[in-house]
């Protein structure tokens, strides 16, 4: 049950990141301000996110965890309300912001929480039922969260959000145990960084999420103009992409308790194959539709090994790396749009499965030299004895 609560809050904060895109034309009407300045709501929870996440969590690593999880979901909370009754633009901008500072921070915690508790060997599989409150978010919370503010108006769509993280934070109250924080400084916390083995392991998640983030930041225009998808579709493919997302999870969490450096490079290797497959049949709508789902796996399949390689060689300071793993990722996909624009204004669309099969090839070299270290380690230590 302790998990489940995890999940709940996990589901209502990541359905808050996600749902705007679908109510964005809703705000921008209702606040009386442009398509483009109410985009700015994403970039701004994006950018809350990369620098509230690592600092935040530097500087409350001595607090005991659950009482701090408690009080960044009130502040999820209340940032939710006041999304839901923000009189104008500008004091929606604020509370998104708000909201996003504290995300990584719970994220980071509830994970290390989770793990802490869960049994010797199932680290990787516990952070995938964590992370399945996310699948969910994709699956179910961002549509029905769209649906909603369709039929309701988007105020009740935070509204609805609200009430769910209220729900996380009473059932993380009586169902969470008090799980002892190790953490030191913010200055000795930050430490953890120097060792190479952590570079590595956030240079992974970076580099190897950048190439599937690029394809799904344009998976709308790519399924309506390369494949010929109706636009009413998009929604549909969403869907199988997120269904492939959540099994993708559960399975790469059981792979990665067994062997976490293989499967990672494995299932990378099987990504990037995917990304050049999907190229060479964008053009039939039903061989695309089987590998929105293969990708969709495969992109969540490595999750739960990168997150549980990081906490792995971050032991000092594990909390602080998890929070600083999600800026990695929030920068991979600020990246993977940048460069995928780049590709869209010179050779076109298609290209960007062959693009973002190249950056997924380079996560796969970094996570090789990064699997080699580790042996060439272990090798020094028995020869060392």
């Amino acid at each position: 049950m302790s998990l489940i609560s995890l999940m709940v809050c996990v589901f209502g904060i990541t359905t808050g990141e996600f749902v705007i895109a679908g109510i964005l034309p809703d705000v921008a009407t209702d606040l009386q301000v442009s398509i483009p300045a109410a985009g700015l709501l994403v970039t701004a929870y994006a950018i809350g996110m990369i620098v509230g996440g690592p600092l935040l969590t530097a500087l409350t690593a001595r607090y005991p965890r659950k009482p701090l999880m408690l009080t960044l979901m009130v502040i999820t909370v209340v940032g939710n309300l006041a999304s839901a009754f923000a009189p104008m633009y500008g004091m929606l901008f604020a509370a998104r912001v708000i909201t996003a500072l504290v995300t990584s921070t719970f994220f980071a915690n509830a994970i290390v929480t989770a793990v802490s508790t869960a049994p010797e060997g199932k680290q990787a599989s516990t952070v995938s039922k964590l992370v399945f409150g996310m699948n969910i978010a994709m699956v179910l919370g961002a549509p029905l969260g769209t649906f909603i503010g369709n039929q309701y108006g988007w105020r009740t769509t935070f509204l609805a959000i609200a009430i769910v993280c209220a729900l996380g934070l009473v059932l993380t109250w009586r169902l969470v145990p008090a799980v002892a924080n190790a953490g030191g400084s913010a200055v000795a916390e930050l430490k953890v960084f120097r060792a190479h083995n952590v570079q590595l392991a956030i240079l992974v998640t970076a580099v190897g999420n950048a190439g599937l983030l690029m394809v799904f930041t344009y998976v709308a225009p790519l399924l309506t103009d390369v494949t010929g998808y109706a636009a009413g579709t998009v929604a549909t493919m969403l869907l199988v992409y997120g269904v492939g997302a959540a099994v993708g999870n559960f399975a790469g969490g059981w792979l990665a308790d067994r062997a976490l450096m293989p499967s990672q490079i494995g299932l990378l290797s099987a990504l990037a194959a995917a990304l050049v497959v999907m190229w060479a049949v964008s053009g039939s709508i039903v061989a695309t539709g089987v590998m929105v789902f293969v990708v969709g796996a495969l992109g969540f399949s490595v999750v739960p090994g990168m997150q549980a390689r990081v906490m792995s060689t971050a032991t000092a300071a594990p909390t602080l790396a998890i929070a600083v793993n999600a800026s990695a990722y929030q920068l991979a996909a600020a990246f993977a749009g940048w460069l995928g624009g780049r590709v869209i204004d010179g050779p076109g669309l298609k290209p960007i499965y062959l693009v973002g099969a190249g950056v997924t090839v380079a996560g796969i070299l970094v996570s090789l030299f990064a699997w080699y270290r580790d042996r060439t380690a272990a090798a020094e230590k028995v020869s060392a004895a």
